[in-house]
């Protein structure tokens, strides 16, 4: 009788966090991981001539690893679902391989990342496949170490918005929380600022450009901001003035 074929080992899918912009600041579990795995997948916005997150693990990183670029939508919402799935497919293949597989993003792949649509993908139509997610520095975190902002001390609450907040949003924020953190805060800017002039808030805001790499650029009166300063990649810390 014959005997059944072994089933081929699945490799292992890293969802690896490559921290702001300062490759001095990646972990050391992230650059074990990005140094012996065959495969890095990299996403790449589609108005992007490279990857910012390739950019930060180059110099990690070994010739005969095979670097498979990810393109995704930036401002199509309704094509992105089907650009992930054909992302997480492409995954899915090199884990049937059997090969290791790290996919690399800025900041940390929990929060507000790409990696997490990857991410459910691959569960859903590879659910046999062994995950492990390496945190990164996250944005958030290295604007405020730049910009010497504590985020939150004791008994403080702390809200994260993404861009897509409006006056609503913030209003109601800056009402419950004690800090409000404003993710990719330049193409609602002038509206955002307008805002929080009305909310009084104004002279209690900290603007943080592209932290921790060479265009950084840190902004205490935020009437002093100049159109080179606004950037995709930019964090708002707005701190609610403590009560009398």
């Amino acid at each position: 009788m014959q005997k059944d074929k072994p089933c081929p080992a699945i490799g292992r899918l890293y969802g690896v966090g490559v921290g702001p912009g300062d490759p001095e600041l990646l972990t050391v579990r992230a650059q074990k991981v990005l140094q012996h795995v065959p495969v890095i997948c990299v996403p790449q916005a589609s108005n992007q001539r490279d990857s910012i997150a390739l950019g930060i693990v180059k110099e990690f990183l070994k010739s005969e690893q095979e670097i498979v670029r990810l393109p995704f939508p930036t401002d199509d919402a309704d094509a992105a679902s089907g650009v992930w799935r054909e992302a997480a497919k492409t995954v899915i293949a090199r884990l049937e391989q059997g090969q290791d597989v790290a996919f690399i993003t800025e900041g940390d792949p929990m929060l507000y990342s790409t990696f997490s649509y990857v991410l459910a993908g691959v569960v859903e139509m590879c659910p046999a496949a062994s995950i492990e997610i390496v945190p990164g520095v996250s944005s958030v975190m290295a604007a405020a170490a730049r910009a010497q902002v504590p985020l939150a001390t004791q008994g403080q609450r702390l809200a994260i918005l993404p861009a897509v907040y409006g006056i609503d949003d913030l209003s109601e924020a800056a009402a419950g929380f004690d800090t409000l953190v404003l993710m990719k805060v330049s193409p609602v800017l002038v509206k955002a600022l307008a805002n929080l002039e009305e909310l009084g808030l104004k002279g209690q805001s900290t603007y943080v450009r592209r932290a921790t790499t060479a265009q950084e650029r840190v902004v205490r009166d935020l009437s002093k901001l100049k159109d080179d300063d606004l950037d995709y990649f930019s964090v708002l810390i707005v701190k609610n003035p403590a009560p009398d």
